[in-house]
């Protein structure tokens, strides 16, 4: 399943960053890697962009971002 399709509350484990270069290595970075829990903490109104919250923190990505990261263990 991919982290864009996640709603509200919903709690998951990344199995896969895709995406091109740079945009998967920033992601990387900021600490989306597999393994790592995440949590959908909300929309913007229009639902662009999204907040998940891992390791402790929040992170905004907009959706299209998020549709490059596979995920699984939806809770």
């Amino acid at each position: 399943m991919r982290l864009s399709e996640l709603k509200e509350g919903q709690k998951a484990t990344v199995v896969r960053v895709g995406g091109n270069g740079l945009l998967r290595r920033r992601i990387q970075e900021m600490g989306v890697v597999k393994g790592t829990d995440l949590y959908v903490e909300k929309y913007a109104p229009l639902k662009d962009p999204m907040e998940i919250v891992l390791k402790g923190f929040h992170i905004s990505l907009r959706v299209e971002e998020a549709a490059d990261i596979l995920v699984e263990n939806v809770r």
